[in-house]
């Protein structure tokens, strides 16, 4: 199922720093006394309404992270602006060469897994198109791929939004459960529900 390893904040210091710049007449020192005195302003603006404009500091607090995925969740991630793939495993080159019985999640039958067995023996005996295509074509869903990402809480705070009761529970759990655990996610990523 959904893991998520290798995480990382970037810019969290400077970024709550710089909520406070329109209402400055020069530029802030990087300090943990300015970070301190910028908090509750930051901690204000983050729980603005949703297109108020007042969060984009959040676009600055950077997130990158390792994610195992069932291929089902490639659209629903993807479809989302916010997310940029760093890089990412590839279907189409390593199927032919994955183990069809620890590369699926627990979902896909012992039936499935036989029959992508066969089909990926018939590829690389005939190494053709048109079994290339049948053995593509007829992988289950629940194979297991990975990437590294990079996001920001600004876009963080829509997907917990949107995912927190989402009907693919155990994936999309995973991910708002990493959400939770990242600093400071409660004053700016989870926050004020009634805000959104």
């Amino acid at each position: 199922m959904l893991q998520i390893e290798n995480w990382k904040v970037y810019d969290l210091k400077e970024s709550v720093i710089a909520c406070r710049n329109a209402m400055r007449i020069t530029p802030a020192q990087i300090t943990d006394e300015e970070f301190n005195a910028s908090m509750p302003r930051a901690i204000i603006l983050a729980n603005s309404p949703s297109g108020s404009g007042h969060q984009t500091f959040l676009s600055g607090i950077r997130v990158s992270f390792d994610i195992k995925y069932p291929n089902y969740i490639s659209p629903e991630l993807q479809r989302y602006h916010w997310i940029d793939i760093v890089s990412s495993s590839s279907k189409m080159h390593r199927l032919s060469s994955m183990d069809m019985d620890t590369c699926f999640n627990k979902y896909v039958t012992d039936e499935s897994k036989e029959q992508m067995k066969r089909l990926v023996k018939k590829f690389n005996d005939t190494k053709s198109y048109e079994d290339f295509m049948v053995m593509l074509s007829n992988c289950p869903q629940g194979i297991e791929l990975f990437m590294r990402v990079s996001t920001n809480y600004l876009q963080l705070r829509t997907l917990y939004r949107q995912r927190k009761t989402h009907k693919l529970k155990e994936d999309w759990g995973e991910v708002c459960e990493f959400i939770e655990k990242l600093p400071y996610a409660n004053e700016f990523i989870i926050g004020n529900n009634s805000n959104n």
